[in-house]
């Protein structure tokens, strides 16, 4: 196949990740709005901790209840119509957090958005792989968690210097931006050839590759393996769910999500104001955030930008190591800073650095790489659903560690906190290690022959074009 441009690709993997930077905007919103809402009164009725809590976590549990009806949903109508639905229903979640006059217009809008973006973190990542080339599919899969964290950035330089009102309109307005933009994009070419419309897949096809591009072989490909898919027995979802291999690429799946998750990256994020605070740094918590909204940026840009020439597994083998290390970290600065008062106060930086360290490594692999091995891993038949249900515990485990996380450091102290999260890291490294397959330039049908135990000759290990 002639070498076509990448160009389009990277134009259409963007706007489909703009929803994610939707989501990162909302999960940036809570940590500098914590003081207007709680202490300034700035909606003008009063708003205690507890409830603030609420506010922050509904977000997590509006993402979990939706990811498994939005897997049928993407196969029913299809990727880009369900994302351009999404908008509507993101606007409301916005119009209710904008005029809210009672804490409960809060709890439903923030609920809203959650269950908005989650669904695109099912949908985005999906749509990614499917309209990449496999040369590119690590990093144009990677533009999601890139999107996310920039959205997280937003949303503390936003809500850091200006009033409440404008960070809410200006975070309202990224919907709008995503829907204008992705609007003028194709449907992924595997959905239109799962759903016998040739046609337009080679319409798709074509665009993505790029004009005058020769996509004959690989659509040939991909009308072939859409082929095997209709012209097997059909099953219910619920068996197909249950075949081994289907399983296996589950477990798999669902626990790189679960181990992104209980590694403590949104205790960190949502209460990374308090946290910075509490170490008596001299930085403001607002600084302290922006500086890891930076730092994140630039190392998931790192991530993209390496993530098909080292692999998948090699990051997600480093990032939980370190991970683990830098949490032992803070652990150690807590507890000794409870034990002891005033012995850590010369020590304000190691914190800082350590979750500057943390912020590096989980960005380089548990930050992206769950994300893309989740489209990565399954068969067309299942993908959607499987990918939904690796998305729920995502977003499940993301709302139970911003629930508890103040709650044991209230009980236990921050020092054992963070020393959970050390040993989930370490566990999530040996898992990695042990159980945890490449999927680095191998097509779908190389991984499923992966999963089933077979072994991929390093000659199949090629990249594509």
């Amino acid at each position: 196949m002639s070498k076509g441009s990448v160009l389009p690709q990277y134009i259409a993997g963007l706007s489909a990740s703009f929803g994610a930077l939707c989501m990162g905007a909302s999960i940036g919103w809570s940590s500098p709005v914590e003081k207007m809402l709680t202490v300034d009164g700035d909606y003008g009725f009063p708003i205690s901790s507890s409830q603030f809590g609420w506010v922050s976590s509904l977000l997590t549990l509006g993402a979990t209840v939706v990811c498994i009806p939005i897997g049928f949903a993407i196969d029913w109508i299809g990727r880009r119509p369900t994302m351009l639905a999404l908008i509507p229903p993101y606007m409301v979640g916005w119009v209710l957090i904008l005029f809210a006059n009672n804490v409960t217009m809060l709890y439903f809008g923030r609920f809203i958005l959650g269950a908005c973006g989650g669904a695109f973190c099912v949908t985005a990542p999906m749509y990614c792989t499917e309209i990449s080339t496999t040369a590119l599919r690590g990093t144009i899969g990677a533009f999601f968690q890139l999107l996310i964290v920039s959205g997280v950035l937003y949303g503390y330089l936003v809500g850091g210097y200006l009033p409440l009102l404008t960070i809410n309109i200006l975070c309202a307005i990224l919907p709008l931006i995503f829907f204008t933009v992705h609007f003028f994009m194709p449907e992924s070419p595997v959905y239109l050839a799962m759903k016998g419309r040739n046609e337009d897949a080679a319409k798709a096809l074509q665009w993505l590759r790029g004009k005058g591009t020769d996509i004959d072989d690989e659509l040939k490909e991909i009308l072939e393996e859409s082929q095997k898919q209709t012209d097997a027995p059909k099953v219910n979802i619920f068996s197909a769910l249950g075949r081994p291999i289907v399983l296996k690429g589950l477990l798999i799946a669902v626990l790189l999500q679960v181990f992104q998750q209980w590694t403590g990256i949104n205790a960190i994020l949502f209460y990374s104001a308090s946290i910075f605070e509490d170490t008596g740094s001299g930085l403001t918590g607002t600084e302290a955030s922006i500086i890891i909204g930076v730092v994140q940026v630039a190392s998931t840009f790192v991530a993209v930008v390496i993530i098909d020439k080292a692999g998948r597994r090699i990051l997600l083998l480093i990032s939980g190591i370190l991970m683990a290390v830098t949490t032992a970290l803070m652990g150690v600065y807590f507890q000794l800073s409870e034990s002891n008062p005033g012995s850590m106060d010369n020590y304000g930086w190691l914190p800082i650095t350590s979750i500057c360290v943390f912020m590096v490594f989980f960005s380089i692999g548990f930050g992206p790489v769950p994300w893309l091995v989740m489209a990565e891993l399954f068969s067309e038949d299942v993908k959607s659903v499987a990918g939904s249900i690796a998305g729920t515990s995502n977003w499940l485990s993301a709302f139970m560690v911003t629930l508890l996380f103040p709650i044991l450091k209230e009980s236990i102290g921050p020092g054992p906190t963070f020393w959970i999260f050390t040993v989930i890291a370490v566990l999530a490294f040996l898992y990695s290690l042990f159980f945890v397959p490449e999927t680095k330039g191998k097509t779908i049908i190389e991984i499923q022959h992966m999963l089933s135990g077979g072994k991929v000759d390093k000659s199949e290990n090629r990249s594509e074009t």
